[in-house]
Formats: structure tokens, C-alpha cells, sequence
């Protein structure tokens, strides 16, 4: 059963406007990790905060398994409108309490604690969200269109990442006159903005959504009486779907995650905390190369109805492993600044001294901007230490080097490299939903599809930066060696999904 062409673009409306604003809510937490690691955990140890502040944007990805087995559940049980609907109220309201937080230095540790429940909340309610959207989509659309139309619900996620560094640059801009300024209110409160102002495009998504009629599939079995008792036994506790659900993990998203959080959420944090680019040029990259790959998700989707969906997944899975360790390699390249400390800069900023004052000790940071005729800049940043009754301070390491910003043409160079790994995401992700829908029953297919779909995203993808930023951290000598996460989940992937994965599109999803 299909719905007509006018009838499926509306349904596909009304399923992507809710499910990118979910998206938008999650990625601004991750976008603004570097922000929001000094608001809600004590800073004697910046990197052990900001790894905190990963842990945290983690454990939203960890619990989507089980929101994708509760409201799975409920769609399978009660219907895909209401589900959807009410896994978008829980997203929205824990974004916006997240705004609302007050800081480590105004209640201590019950910051931290409150901003990771809400975190979880939030994976709970996005573990509900791509099933419903993707199946509910999928059981309007026409056989040879499925990959197609289902195609446009992954673009989403992609999307709502882009508005969120499009809303959250936008705000760090227009908070003073004075660019300094703005920056300087936006880390201090002007970061809760972007949370905050998600409250509205909730309640317009919301008013879109009760508009909707349920999916004409689930309506039919219904009213059949063919609704499943006890979808989690029947999905899991029947050998036959257990090893689909198993197969689908293991032999397709599982891969797909990694991909997706590497190419999206570990390039963004390599650039801004290894190469150490400046916060605007950071996102703006990533601006530009989202909004030059987007339109790939449905040529691939498209694609996969005439060629099927495995060997598009695959081959993203397999330019991954091949690519990434030479891309990222470039990164460093790019940005290195070994050959501009043997040069005279164009023109050298003002100092600027910050001191704090340490278990009696004195640390002295001083700051200076340096630009050279190319037009790279950087900040150089040395920090000197007074101890307790010495006349003159210590130099405790060499100067460091920060908020790099790259001459135009090393700038595009960096939007390149980063689309060529947006476009392994597009070739994994945009087949993915045609390819899920069709392994599973009605009866069973929300509850079925949504788990191995979230445990490879959210276990295996949503720990992609913090595993790969753990183990940069652990072997500092290989700035590379977090790239070994996802290049191996990758290859698993890839060997299980050749092997045992049917590149044969389903003609009927109807049981």
C-alpha cells in the first residue's frame, strides 16, 4: 500500500521537521562540548572536564537502545504517530532544561549530575525517534521508491547538525557590537541560547505532528487484530529475527555509526583540539562541507532502489578505512606551524597576561596573536610559574600554539577534506532505513529495526569521539591513534556484512 506523490511529501515533512529539531537538540550539547566543559565541571583539569563533558554527550548515545526497546514497544503496540510524537515532547523539554542549569560554581557536582540525567532523557527519547520517523515514512512509500523517499528522513540528522552550528555561531555574533565582547558573554551565558530557543521549534513540530494520520500499514493490522502481543519477545525471543536483528548490528550499522559520528563529530573535535583551529573557522568548515554532501544522502538512496542497498553501505564502510588516516594526516599538515616560528610575523598583537594563583604558586599566562603575510594566524601562549619566594618566574614548557586561523585557500582545502568523509556518511547512511524496514515485519518492525539501529549508533558511533580522544590522550605520541576505533569496528563490519548481508531489495514490506 502507497501513498500518492503529493500525499508522501507531506508525510515526509511532517516526519523530518520533527526529527531534525530532535537531531538540532542533540548536536547542540556536542557542539558546544568545549563550552559547556567549563560550566559544569570544576577546571583544574581542562582536559579531564572536557572528557567529562564527552562522557556526558556519550551516555545520551548509550541509553538509545533502551528508549529504541520502550518506545519501540509502544509504537509496535500503540502506533507510530503517538510514539513519535511523544519521544519529541521528552526531547524538547530535557533541551531546554538543559538552559536552565545553573553552573558547577553556583551548586557544585549537582550540575554535572542534573545535565547527565537530562542527557539520558534525551537519548531515551531520540532511541524512539528514527524508527518511528523511518518506518512510518517507508509504509507510504511506493516499493521502487523506498530507499528514495526514506532518504530524505536521513538527511535530518545531517540538517539538524547544521542548524545547531548555524544557530549557535549566529548567537556568539550577535550578543555585542564587539566581536570580543559577544564571545566573551556567549561563553559565559550566551551558550544557553541555542538550548533555550529549541522550546519553539518544538512546539511548531508538535502542532505539525498531531496533524498526522497513522501509518496506513499499522492502521491495516490493527483493525485486522494482527498487532503483536509482545514485540520485544517476538523480535528477540524467535531465533529467525534474533539473527536478523544480530545481522543487522553487526553487518551494517555498526559500521554506518562509526562512520557517521567520525566523519561529523571526531573531525570537528580533531580540528578544534588537535590542530587547535580557531571556534569559528572550526564550525564554519563543517557548515560548508555538511551543506555541499547533503544532497548525496538521496542520490544514494535513490540509488539503492536500482542496485541495491548493501554494496553502497559497504563501499562507504571500505573508502573509510582506507581514507581517514591519510585525511586526518593532512589535517595536521595543513596546520602545522613549525615552518612559521623561523619567520617575522606581518604583524604581532598586544600581550596579554592572565595570572592565577595556585596552591601559592603563580601561574603567568601570556597570550600574543602573531600574523604572517600568507594570511595564517595563530595564538602563541606561554605560560611561566612563580613559585613561593622566588624573585623570577620558571617557564614551564614550550609555548603553545592555538586558535589557528587558516589563509583561504588551506581553509577550503580543510571544507574538502572534510566532505569527502561527509560523503562515506551519505553512502552509509542513506540506504540505511530502506535497508532496515525491509528485514523486519509490521507486526514487529518499529520494535525490531530501532535497536540494532541505535545500539550501532548510539554504543558504537556516539563513543567514536570519546574512545578515539581517550586514546589520543593515553598515547600522546600518535596524534592518529584515535582513528583506530573506528577503522576497525569499520572492518568487522565490512567483513560480516560481505559475507552474510542479501543485497536484495524487499518489493513488500506490508508482513
Amino acid at each position: 500500500m502507497s501513498t500518492s506523490p503529493k500525499g508522501i511529501w507531506k508525510i515526509i515533512g511532517a516526519s523530518s521537521v520533527g526529527t531534525l529539531i530532535e537531531w538540532y537538540d542533540f548536536y547542540i550539547f556536542g557542539s558546544l562540548a568545549t563550552v559547556i566543559a567549563t560550566q559544569f565541571f570544576p577546571q583544574t583539569n581542562p582536559t579531564a572536564a572536557l572528557l567529562s563533558t564527552l562522557a556526558t554527550f556519550a551516555a545520551g548515545f548509550i541509553v538509545r537502545p533502551f528508549g529504541a526497546l520502550v518506545f519501540g514497544r509502544l509504537g509496535d503496540l500503540v502506533g507510530r504517530k503517538y510514539t513519535f510524537l511523544l519521544t519529541l515532547i521528552i526531547m524538547g523539554g530535557s533541551t531546554f532544561a538543559i538552559g536552565l542549569v545553573p553552573s558547577y560554581e553556583s551548586i557544585g557536582f549537582a550540575a554535572p549530575v542534573i545535565v547527565l540525567l537530562l542527557r539520558l532523557l534525551q537519548g531515551l527519547a531520540l532511541g524512539g525517534e528514527y524508527g518511528g520517523a523511518a518506518t512510518y515514512v517507508a509504509e507510504h512509500a511506493p516499493p521502487n521508491k523506498r530507499g528514495y523517499y526514506t532518504s530524505w528522513i536521513q538527511t535530518t540528522a545531517t540538517l539538524g547538525l547544521f542548524v545547531s552550528l548555524g544557530v549557535i555561531l549566529l548567537v556568539r555574533h550577535g550578543l555585542d557590537s564587539d566581536v570580543n565582547v559577544s564571545i566573551q558573554k556567549f561563553n559565559d551565558w550566551g551558550w544557553r541560547i541555542p538550548f533555550l530557543v529549541s522550546i519553539v521549534l518544538v512546539g511548531i513540530s508538535v502542532y505539525i505532528r498531531l496533524k498526522m494520520k497513522e501509518s496506513p500499514l499499522f492502521a491495516r493490522i490493527k483493525s485486522e487484530g494482527k498487532i503483536s502481543a509482545n514485540p520485544l519477545k517476538e523480535s528477540f525471543g524467535h531465533k529467525t529475527n534474533l539473527k536478523m536483528v544480530l545481522l543487522a548490528l553487526f553487518g551494517a550499522t555498526m559500521g554506518q555509526g562509526v562512520v557517521w559520528y567520525t566523519g561529523q563529530f571526531y573531525a570537528q573535535s580533531f580540528i578544534e583540539t588537535v590542530c587547535k583551529i580557531d571556534f569559528e573557522q572550526s564550525r564554519t568548515m563543517l557548515i560548508w562541507a555538511i551543506l555541499f554532501a547533503t544532497p548525496f544522502f538521496v542520490v544514494f538512496g535513490s540509488w539503492s532502489d536500482r542496485v541495491g542497498r548493501k554494496w553502497i553501505m559497504l563501499a562507504g564502510m571500505f573508502l573509510a578505512i582506507v581514507f581517514y588516516r591519510p585525511i586526518y594526516q593532512q589535517f595536521l599538515d595543513l596546520s602545522d606551524t613549525t615552518v612559521y616560528q623561523t619567520q617575522t610575523p606581518a604583524s604581532i598583537g598586544e600581550p596579554v597576561v592572565h595570572t592565577d594563583k595556585i596552591n601559592g604558586q603563580t601561574i603567568i599566562t601570556t597570550s600574543i596573536v602573531k600574523t604572517f603575510n600568507n594570511g595564517f594566524a595563530y595564538t602563541e601562549k606561554s605560560r611561566d610559574t612563580l613559585f613561593a619566594g622566588a624573585s623570577q618566574p620558571v617557564a614551564d614548557a614550550a609555548p603553545v600554539y592555538t586558535e589557528k586561523k587558516l589563509p583561504t585557500p588551506v581553509y577550503w582545502q580543510f571544507v574538502f577534506l572534510i566532505f569527502v568523509q561527509v560523503i562515506f556518511v551519505t553512502m552509509v547512511y542513506g540506504p540505511i532505513a530502506a535497508f532496515l524496514v525491509e528485514m523486519f515485519p509490521t507486526r514487529i518492525r518499529y520494535t525490531s529495526m530501532s535497536l540494532p539501529y541505535h545500539i550501532g549508533n548510539g554504543v558504537f558511533g556516539g563513543l567514536t569521539p570519546f574512545i578515539a580522544l581517550l586514546l589520543t590522550t593515553i598515547n600522546t605520541g600518535d596524534k592518529l591513534v584515535g582513528l583506530m576505533y573506528p577503522v576497525i569496528v569499520s572492518f568487522v563490519c565490512l567483513v560480516i556484512g560481505a559475507v552474510y548481508i542479501s543485497n536484495k531489495t524487499d518489493p513488500d514490506v506490508s508482513d
